[in-house]
């Protein structure tokens, strides 16, 4: 897929193109004709319902890809059991270190707003419009519990009436718990069900970036309607949410990571960026945990001088299950895009995008613009126009970078909190050459 891409144009540039074409249409359009009949005529029969068909692709792929990612990647906990403590000290970590970044995410979303400041009367017409058009996946929000009912309907009574309604938290708790007893199973058959589920990961994998495929022409249709109805204010929209998006990562690089070092590892946290400055710039030139995979190990290895065991385990977890830029991205963006739209989020809302932002950074695909399909779940479940996401994905490069740095940033950080009190054991020259292309290899990009 890598080869492929670098022969032509990436996925990203195309986003780009798509959005800045229909940015600038649609900009065009708001300047001159505004009112104009055949802008309603290509609004309704043509953008519309191509960013409808994106969207519906989407959201038939999105549960049993986040179910087959979700329960793999706990169950993977288990596979060596000589490393079993170290996998739930992994799990523990992951966790905890995820649940900080998406805190982080909400507060600084809720403290700067960035999505303020659009006409009320414009944001309703758009969200009516969307909401119609959505399906049943927003107009199913206004029947959900709330409070304590709310709390327990995250434990479903029935799994299949939980994915058939689109609940997604529902569907995730189900996910973890099942994970979890494949993680604690040790037989014959509970080894078949494992790879028969991440047999479905790997078609949920390829069918996900089949429908990505159209997201370039579906961003310009989204951008167009967008900035046909809000104009110049997009712009400064954009601009602010970049902005919050990069000081929110910023906050969990050098405040969050270098605490949990020095108080959990006893590591200087100087010391440590400097010895794996060369995974972070392969990470942000590539935009891809799973590429800087060989690079992180190396660097886990020989700069910060890890047990092989312990690096190669955490860190082939890590890059698809610890990705707390990503987590940060998706709980930023749905905040930005419900305050763009008018829609205010209880705490209880708040809570379930936080709980679901958790799982998705364990369960989103290790894809480009993998965390497009949560987003787009996660905006429905809470009453926001999935087309929104075009709003975002524009700017998404650059972010992309910053994040996916941050990712790996933080799989060293829990390779090297994990390490701590763990013995370097001795390996032999076939083990120590073979084991970290095998796991390169095992998260191919």
């Amino acid at each position: 897929m890598e080869s492929a891409e670098s022969r032509g144009m990436s996925l990203q540039m195309k986003m780009l193109i798509g959005f800045l074409i229909g940015l600038v249409g649609g900009l065009a359009v708001n300047m001159t004709q505004p009112d104009a009949a055949w802008v309603e005529t290509l609004t309704t029969y043509v953008t519309a319902p191509i960013g409808q068909i994106f969207l519906r692709l989407l959201f038939m792929l999105v549960l049993p890809l986040l179910f087959a990612a979700l329960v793999s990647g706990i169950a993977e906990m288990g596979d060596i059991r000589a490393l079993k403590r170290v996998g739930m000290k992994t799990l523990v970590y992951t966790v905890l270190l995820s649940s900080i970044a998406v805190v982080i995410a909400l507060a600084v979303a809720n403290g700067f707003r960035p999505g303020d400041g659009v006409d009320p009367a414009l944001a309703q017409q758009l969200l009516a419009d969307a909401r119609e058009n959505a399906g049943a996946i927003i107009s199913a929000n206004a029947e959900r519990p709330s409070g304590v009912a709310a709390f327990l309907n995250i434990i479903p009574n029935n799994v299949f009436a939980a994915a058939s309604a689109n609940d997604i938290l529902a569907v995730m708790f189900f996910a973890l718990v099942f994970g979890i007893g494949l993680l604690l199973v040790n037989t014959p058959q509970a080894q078949r069900l494992q790879e028969a589920i991440e047999g479905l990961f790997h078609v949920m994998m390829k069918l996900i970036g089949i429908v990505l495929k159209l997201a370039p022409i579906a961003v310009a249709c989204f951008m167009f309607n967008l900035a046909a109805l809000f104009g110049w204010d997009l712009l400064v929209r954009l601009g602010a949410f970049a902005g919050v998006v990069l000081f929110a990562l910023g906050l969990h690089m050098f405040v969050t990571y270098p605490l949990v070092l020095k108080l959990i590892a006893g590591k200087s946290p100087i010391a440590f960026f400097r010895q794996i400055q060369e995974a972070m710039v392969v990470a942000f030139s590539t935009s891809s945990s799973n590429a800087t995979l060989p690079t992180a190990l190396r660097v886990a290895e020989t700069q910060l001088k890890l047990p092989g065991r312990v690096s190669r385990f955490v860190l082939t977890i890590g890059a698809t299950a610890n990705q707390n830029g990503t987590a940060i991205f998706e709980g930023v963006t749905v905040l930005f895009l419900a305050q763009f739209f008018g829609v205010e989020l209880t705490l209880f809302q708040q809570v379930t995008v936080l709980l679901v932002c958790i799982l998705g950074g364990i369960g989103t695909a290790g894809v480009p613009s993998g965390s497009l399909p949560v987003i787009a779940i996660i905006l429905g479940m809470v009453g926001v126009p999935p087309e929104g996401i075009g709003l975002v994905l524009g700017v998404d490069r650059l972010l992309d970078m910053c994040r996916t740095t941050l990712n790996v940033a933080g799989d060293l950080t829990i390779a090297q909190i994990v390490s701590k009190g763990e013995e370097h054991e001795p390996e032999t020259a076939a083990t120590a050459a073979d084991e970290p292309a095998t796991a390169a290899e095992a998260h191919p990009s």
